[in-house]
């Protein structure tokens, strides 16, 4: 029956918190895709630039959708509610309220109100963060506990990390362009991931966290290690940070940091979240 397969693939492992299944992980890929390519054609026919500036204004906007997933993780919303916090939803949920400021802030500037809404959008999405975080620094210090320890072992593991492949694209492989700083967020963003699940799996003192995705589990069960995702960020990042300037200049430049946009958000997305999971033993 079709109901069974829908809540057998996707209801089920979202209400009961189970790892991504294949069929679930190959639905998600096509949704990135087919949103990938709605937003590129909402940009083009907008009035706004979808550039470096913007790329890096968007930057809170991740870290907000990190932050707020912890918020379900944590289960201080007990209704129906927290679902639209979860993946899919929280994509689609991000994006609108992401969207919104963004037309707003490009409001206030036309009526003279800012002088640059770039400014306020960034603003706005840091605010956002800032406000999710001071929820769940509340919520750490009456029901659990918060470890900055944790936060600055990770941070410190992928910042070395980023260090070192930065420093090998840049002066082995001599890729100039890799200090670019979309370049050096996407680094960052992947490694954090890689860095957080390692610590997680391997390192955390007191919970026992799991990888929820297909390659990922599989892989750390054949290693018996979840430091394998380190290699295995590396054979994607390597191939395409390469690529995607090789096609930097050919490609439609609305399109090219669109697709840059949406890998850094894979990556810096849920590496925030497995940090922030960590650092409130959640």
């Amino acid at each position: 029956m079709i109901s069974d397969f829908i809540y057998k693939y996707y209801i089920d492992p979202i209400r009961y918190e189970q790892p991504y299944n294949a069929v679930e992980t190959l639905t998600y890929a096509l949704i990135l895709i087919a949103a990938v390519y709605l937003v590129y054609r909402w940009f083009k026919k907008s009035k706004f630039p979808l550039d470096g500036p913007f790329v890096l204004a968007t930057l809170p906007y991740i870290i907000f959708g990190g932050v707020l997933r912890v918020v379900q993780d944590s289960h201080m919303i007990q209704s129906d509610l927290q679902f639209l916090i979860v993946t899919p939803f929280i994509y689609f949920v991000i994006f609108f309220y992401t969207i919104s400021i963004l037309i707003l802030s490009h409001y206030l500037e036309s009526q003279g109100l800012c002088d640059n809404y770039l400014k306020v959008y960034t603003g706005a999405g840091i605010f956002s963060v800032f406000c999710v975080a001071l929820v769940l620094l509340g919520w750490g210090m009456t029901h659990t506990r918060i470890d900055l320890f944790v936060m600055a072992i990770i941070l410190l593991m992928a910042t070395t990390a980023t260090l070192l492949v930065l420093a090998c694209m840049r002066y082995v492989l001599r890729w100039r362009y890799v200090t670019d700083p979309l370049y050096i967020t996407l680094l960052f963003g992947q490694l954090l991931d890689a860095s957080a699940t390692s610590y997680g799996i391997d390192l955390h003192p007191s919970v026992q966290y799991i990888e929820q995705h297909v390659v990922g589990s599989a892989l750390i069960e054949w290693t018996h290690t979840a430091f394998v995702m380190f290699p295995l960020k590396l054979v994607v990042l390597f191939p395409a940070v390469y690529i995607m300037e090789m096609y930097r200049k050919e490609a439609n430049p609305t399109f090219w940091h669109l697709v840059l946009l949406a890998m850094i958000v894979v990556g810096l997305a849920p590496g925030i979240r497995d940090m922030t999971r960590m650092v409130l033993y959640v």
